[in-house]
């Protein structure tokens, strides 16, 4: 069971800016997933009709749940949805989390969440949204930790933001969803992480042919984009420095395969992918080209029947639209993402806006989809807080007031440029703006020192911050933590 994150800014209602949350209207952030097993019929035309009961109760009785999800052209009182139901759900599966996580709880990323009276944050699963009637249809995702568990609810909106990333892409290859890690979470590292170790430990025991161990210790790792590269760099880094000196039994089985169907880091300059394959090359990285055909619990199959045994399988392809956006009718764009225009509106419903991962340009808009990446969504997110200022100071902050209201300069997408670490203190710096334009490229280790100082200024807080800079200074001297934990 995924989770969902449903954020609601609440903003006071005397008008003013959004950046100080005080600007007029609701304004509601949705992160969806994919819909629960017993709400499938939810997807379908949007039709809601099959909500038979609704409960209406006081949103005080809720007490610090403080639920309070009415725009402004509704009654002040928010609805729970009562539906009968057979289904069980299966318990969500956490890993277990290690006290070095350098994550963030969602209410010191956002601190209104935290301060503000009337912003919320709720963990539920958005299974359907109403643009008509304004309102998103929500199921609680929890552990038995609540009397009705678990049970729906709407919330109304006077301005919608959808934000509900992307899920892995697996081209509907059979075996990849349950055989294959993915990396695109915290939890995905750590099963990975639990999974090599499991392998390293379990390769030392008494009548374990040497077949099997070269299987075990087999890590495959399918995509050569920055994704993929980078952790068959750390993988290998990580076999090197540590695993050499603490398993001397099974060292020399360990092995790491890159499968890639043309060439590595295809985005970035020829010299930086030369510089990239002799270096993982050196570094023990086996590329291989090949185009996976089938997934089995030990074994993957290229499309050319040739047979890769494999102990630990990580899948980097890119991404694609999620099930839940997948399900909700709005118009798309290219690649099944959310259609949006030059100013992140969804195109023909109003008072909804979508950014990130989950959206893209549609063709009539004669701009291109952007990539899945980071600085394209914190951008984004830069330019409709601006947006949304200007539409609250021009009393258009009300569900259906904005129509009219002129929205200045669309957005426009600069690209700063890529990295990607290689492992061993190596990596790339791509700053060109394009694939065919000309810039500054540089690889080695001037590119590492930059690409670490990159990723320390993307972590939110000074204690994290101070925590990675630590663990990354101590690492050479300590080596990494290999307990396993769980």
């Amino acid at each position: 069971m995924a989770f969902a994150r449903i954020a609601r800014t609440g903003l006071r209602r005397t008008g003013g800016t959004f950046g100080s949350y005080s600007c007029e209207g609701d304004v509601l952030l949705c992160e969806g997933r994919s819909p629960l097993p017993s709400l499938q019929n939810a997807k379908a035309d949007r039709d809601f009709s099959y909500i038979s009961s609704i409960r209406k109760f006081n949103r005080m009785s809720m007490q610090s749940r403080g639920i309070r999800v009415t725009p402004q052209y509704q009654s002040a009182t928010a609805e729970r949805i009562v539906e009968e139901s057979e289904s069980e759900y299966d318990e969500p599966m956490y890993p277990g989390l290690e006290a070095t996580k350098p994550a963030e709880p969602v209410n010191r990323i956002q601190s209104a969440l935290a301060t503000s009276p009337n912003s919320y944050f709720y963990m539920a699963s958005c299974f359907g949204i109403d643009t008509d009637k304004h309102e998103v249809y929500c199921e609680t995702v929890t552990n038995g930790g609540l009397p009705h568990d678990p049970y729906q609810f709407k919330v109304a909106y006077d301005k919608l933001v959808i934000a509900a990333g992307a899920e892995p892409l697996t081209f509907g290859i059979k075996g990849v969803k349950e055989h294959a890690f993915f990396l695109r979470e915290v939890n995905h590292a750590q099963e990975i992480r639990k999974k090599l170790l499991l392998n390293l430990m379990l390769s030392e025991n008494p009548g374990i042919s040497e077949e099997e161990k070269k299987r075990l210790l087999h890590c495959v790792v399918i995509g050569g984009g920055p994704t993929g590269v980078e952790f068959s760099g750390e993988l290998s880094d990580f076999i090197m420095r540590d695993v050499q000196d603490q398993y001397t039994h099974v060292k020399d089985y360990v092995k790491v395969t890159l499968i890639e169907a043309s060439e590595i880091l295809s985005s970035f300059d020829v010299g930086l992918r030369q510089y990239a394959t002799n270096h993982l090359t050196k570094s023990g990285v086996s590329l291989m080209r090949g185009v996976v055909k089938e997934v089995h619990p030990k074994k993957i199959v290229l499309s050319d029947e040739t047979n890769v045994p494999y102990g630990l399988l990580v899948w980097s392809t890119g991404v694609g639209p999620s099930q839940f956006v997948k399900s909700i009718d709005l118009p798309k764009a290219p690649g099944g993402r959310i259609g949006i225009d030059e100013w992140l509106r969804v195109s023909s419903v109003e008072d909804v806006f979508a950014l990130g991962d989950c959206a893209g340009f549609l063709e009539s808009s004669g701009r291109p989809v952007l990539p899945a990446l980071a600085q394209v969504a914190e951008r984004q997110g830069k330019f409709l807080v601006k947006l949304l200022n200007k539409i609250g100071n021009k009393d258009g902050g009300k569900a259906f007031s904005a129509k009219d209201i002129p929205l200045g300069d669309p957005f426009v997408y600069k690209h700063l440029g890529s990295m990607a670490s290689v492992g061993r203190y190596k990596a790339l710096v791509d700053l060109r703006q394009s694939k065919d334009a000309k810039g500054v490229s540089l690889a080695g280790f001037v590119s590492w020192l930059i690409w670490r100082s990159a990723y320390l200024t993307r972590v939110v807080s000074w204690r994290n911050r101070f925590y990675v800079a630590v663990n990354w200074a101590t690492t050479p001297v300590f080596g990494r933590d290999n307990s396993r934990i769980g």
